[in-house]
Formats: C-alpha cells, sequence, structure tokens
C-alpha cells in the first residue's frame, strides 16, 4: 500500500512538474494577432482623416467606417478569445490546487502514521529483536532490507511533501498571476468595446447625412457606374482585339505553311494521282484557347490558374471599398461591381500580381488604366496615375505599373478586375491572398 501511494505520488509530481502550459505561447499569438489588427485600424484611421480634409461624406467614406468597424470587432473577439484562454488557465490552475492540497493532506496523515511507528519502535533493542527473531538467515536477511526500503520510504515520504508544497505554491502564485491577467484583459475589452460603440454611432451619421443627401449620392452612383462601363468596355475591346489578333496570326501561319508544302510539292499536272490526305494525330489534344499557341503562353496560363488564392494585392497596403458583385448601399440602391475597389493612400506604387504581356494602356476620365494578358486571363487595372509601362510590355510579378489615383469621391483607390478569354468576370477577392 505505502508502495503504491509512493509511486501514485511521484507520478502525479512529474508530471505536474513537466507538464508546460500552452496558454503561454497562445496568449502571445493572440498578441500578436492584436498588434497587427491594431496597425490596420490606425492605417484605415489615417486613410479616413486624409480623406476629410478633402471630401465631405460619400460612399468611400462609408466603405472606410466599415473597414474600421469590421477590425474593431475582430479585435473585441481577439480579446474574449483572451479572456477564454486565461479562464481556462484559471480553471486549470485551481484544479491542480485541489488535487495537490488533497494529495498533501494524504501524504502528511501517511506521514503521521510512519512517524508514530517509528517513535513506538525507537529502542535499539525492538530492532534486534525483530531480526533474531527470524525464523532462518534468508529470513534475517529480507528484514533486514525491509527495515533499510522502510527508512528509505519515510525519507521519500518527506522529500514528497516538500516538493508537492513547492508545487503547490507555484500554482497558487500562477493563478493569482492568471487572475490579475483576466482583469487586465477585462480592462482592455472594456476600452475596445467603447471604440467600436463610438465608430458605429460615426458611421450611423455618415449614413445618415448620405440618406439625407439623396439627390448627391444618387448623382455619386450614377457617375461611378458611368465610369465602370467605361473600363468594362476596354477591357472588353482590349480582350476582343488580342483574341482576333491571336485568330489573324494563325490564319497567317496556316496559309504560310500551306504555301510553303505547295511550292515543296507542286504535284503531278498530267497525272491522276489525289494528294494524300493529312493524318491526324491522335496524340496531340485540342488547343483550349487560341491565346495559347505557344509552349510560353501555355506555361504562363497554368501557373497563373496554380496561384489561384495566393496572387499578392496590388498595392501593398489597403481594403476593400467596393466587393465583387453586389453592394448594397445606405439608399438601398445596389451597385455592381465586376471587380473590387482597394482603397489605398494617393500615390501608392502599384503592382502587378502575376507575370504578363501589357495589352493596353489607355486614358479616361483624366485617370489612366492598364490592361495585362497572363495566358488566356486578363486583370485590368484602373484609376491610376504616373503609369510606367507600355503596350507590348512583358513584365514580371511585383513590376510597378503606376500609381494610385483619387477616386470620385477624392478618396484613393485602385480598381482591379480579372476576367478570361470568353470575356467572362471572375472575383478577384478568390484569386488574391485572403487578408
Amino acid at each position: 500500500m505505502h508502495r503504491i501511494i509512493v509511486t501514485i505520488t511521484c507520478l502525479f509530481i512529474s508530471m505536474a512538474l513537466f507538464a508546460q502550459p500552452q496558454s503561454s505561447k497562445e496568449q502571445q499569438e493572440l498578441e500578436k494577432e492584436r498588434q497587427q489588427l491594431k496597425k490596420e485600424l490606425e492605417q484605415a484611421q489615417n486613410l479616413l482623416k486624409a480623406n476629410q480634409k478633402v471630401t465631405k461624406e460619400n460612399m468611400s467614406m462609408l466603405g472606410i467606417i466599415n473597414r474600421k468597424l469590421s477590425i474593431q470587432e475582430n479585435i473585441v473577439s481577439n480579446i474574449n478569445r483572451e479572456i477564454n484562454l486565461v479562464d481556462n488557465t484559471i480553471y486549470k490552475s485551481q484544479r491542480d490546487i485541489n488535487k495537490l492540497q488533497l494529495l498533501l493532506d494524504t501524504l502528511k496523515q501517511e506521514y503521521a502514521k510512519s512517524m508514530v511507528y517509528a517513535y513506538k519502535n525507537r529502542s535499539n533493542s525492538d530492532f534486534l529483536n525483530f531480526i533474531f527473531s527470524a525464523s532462518s538467515f534468508n529470513d534475517a536477511i529480507k528484514r533486514i532490507n525491509y527495515l533499510k526500503s522502510y527508512r528509505s520510504y519515510r525519507e521519500m515520504q518527506g522529500d514528497n511533501i516538500l516538493r508537492t508544497q513547492v508545487l503547490l505554491k507555484t500554482r497558487i502564485g500562477e493563478l493569482g498571476q492568471s487572475k490579475k491577467k483576466k482583469s487586465e484583459v477585462l480592462t482592455v475589452k472594456s476600452k475596445e468595446a467603447e471604440a467600436l460603440q463610438a465608430q458605429q454611432e460615426e458611421k450611423n451619421k455618415i449614413v445618415s447625412k448620405l440618406k439625407a443627401e439623396g439627390k448627391e449620392l444618387n448623382n455619386q452612383i450614377a457617375a461611378k457606374k458611368k465610369q465602370m462601363k467605361k473600363v468594362n468596355d476596354a477591357i472588353t475591346a482590349a480582350i476582343k482585339r488580342a483574341i482576333k489578333e491571336a485568330n489573324d496570326r494563325a490564319k497567317k501561319e496556316k496559309s504560310d505553311l500551306a504555301a510553303a508544302a505547295k511550292k515543296e510539292n507542286p504535284g503531278n499536272l498530267g497525272g491522276t494521282t489525289k494528294p494524300k490526305k493529312a493524318i491526324k494525330d491522335k496524340t496531340t489534344k485540342p488547343q483550349e484557347s487560341v491565346l495559347l499557341a505557344s509552349p510560353d503562353d501555355v506555361t504562363l496560363n497554368a501557373n497563373f490558374e496554380r496561384n489561384r488564392g495566393s496572387l499578392p494585392w496590388p498595392v501593398g497596403s489597403g481594403y476593400l471599398l467596393l466587393h465583387y458583385g453586389e453592394n448594397k448601399l445606405p439608399n438601398g440602391v445596389v451597385v455592381s461591381s465586376q471587380g473590387i475597389s482597394i482603397a489605398s493612400n494617393v500615390g501608392t506604387p502599384v503592382k502587378t500580381i502575376f507575370d504578363g504581356e501589357v495589352l493596353l494602356v489607355n486614358n479616361y476620365d483624366d485617370v489612366q488604366m492598364v490592361v495585362i494578358k497572363h495566358g488566356r486571363y486578363f486583370t485590368g487595372y484602373s484609376n491610376l496615375r504616373d503609369v510606367s509601362v507600355s503596350k507590348g510590355q512583358n513584365i514580371k510579378k511585383g513590376h510597378v505599373i503606376g500609381k494610385v489615383a483619387a477616386n470620385l469621391d477624392g478618396v484613393g483607390a485602385v480598381d482591379m478586375q480579372i476576367s478570361n478569354d470568353k470575356n467572362q468576370d471572375l472575383n478577384p477577392e478568390a484569386w488574391l491572398l485572403r487578408r
């Protein structure tokens, strides 16, 4: 029985001593995430202040406020996760303390019993009588070993009591630190919740003003739709032109090959021999697109498709003002976007998201746009200024093609679209890295 108690005690203490809590690492990760969110929130606030100096409330301002609210909600969610983590740590610490207290009580009781027994049998003659009363020499040896084991057991009991007391004190200290940490985190949560409420009120004010200025808001929407149509028409025309040029090249190559074959084999002018039919190569796959005429085009196209969901954003810092698809505005009007609009500071460098060939550089409404071909895919970047590439130029991923210009609301933003050779608009958010 004594050995079982000692074994269980040693095992529990060892597990308690060597078990490293994961809460500290998780808290560090949560803190790192919260600092990143704080940085994004600061960027959004700075952009909002900069735009408030040059323009009044508009759709873009509402987009910035919505972004701030989203970040602030993520911060509050982050804090709630940390509170849950601290609560879990407190629960585990309290559970360990209860187990250690119960174990310590058991150890003290066992130690007290062994001390009473040792006191009652403290005389040397008692030990000698115990040994010499053995029925045989082997029995005497066993009794000597028993007395040594019992002495070792008492010493181990004392050591276990001391180790358990130290561990209990450590766990009590950790529990106190966890409770202190929870109090601090709750204070932070209260401040962030107040900030969230203030931002919600700021959004409500902007929404109210936009609703009150219904005519002006409708004019903004109409102007935006008109501009979006210009961009879409330009991209569509560029894609059609690229396909036509590719078809023309294919026809010319076919014609040149036929002329060369005729020149090499003029045929039997007076004979009746019929020309042999061309043998089809059954191993050759049908060409998917006229735009994939060369191995380089095929490779570029495959690499672009392979990077779906991991392509970089065209600007280093920014967030969405308009999502792909339908965007509902405060007055209930729905604006359908064939791409995305990314808010960023005016003058921010805009970079291509993948290797390709510049297909179009165009001016519209005092700003510029660039269309780049990636095999059978096309990316369009509009609302640019200071464009630094030219048509026909081959560029690599990350190449600066221009800078962010102010949009119709006076807010810095770059619009981006992704299309294919069938003139189908694709959702850029599904192709870019998640932020």
